[in-house]
């Protein structure tokens, strides 16, 4: 039984890595499209979708790096040793860190976007 949930557990793991590559693939897809879209219909506002552009990316990251992180979390349960234990809460700092620091990142230009909506009218 305890093979099983171990295989399980490795294959859920897997599963969710494999997951996040698609979301940040996805994510890199439609931010190319987006910027081929404005490059070539719409190159006067090019400056103003580059904002949108990067923000919507940055949304689609920080969703990819909760996802690496629960990944992080499956493998670590799989009887751990001290030294997997200290790599995954490097592991969680890091990316909660980045994740913090994008948030807040998109939360600004989000503000900053509404304030130069509420200051054209």
């Amino acid at each position: 039984m305890e093979a099983f949930v171990t295989n399980l557990t490795t294959v859920l793991a897997t599963a969710v890595d494999i997951f996040t590559g698609i979301i940040i693939g996805i994510a890199v897809l439609e931010a190319v499209a987006k910027i081929l879209v404005f490059f070539f219909s719409r190159r006067k506002k090019l400056n103003e979708a580059k904002e949108e552009i990067r923000l919507s990316l940055g949304m689609w990251l920080a969703l990819s790096l909760e996802f690496a992180l629960a990944a992080d979390i499956l493998r670590s349960t799989i009887a751990p040793t001290w030294d997997e234990i200290g790599k995954l809460a490097a592991i969680i700092a890091l990316r909660t860190i980045l994740n913090f620091f994008l948030a807040k990142e998109i939360e600004q230009a989000k503000n900053k976007k509404n304030e130069i909506k509420d200051e054209s009218f």
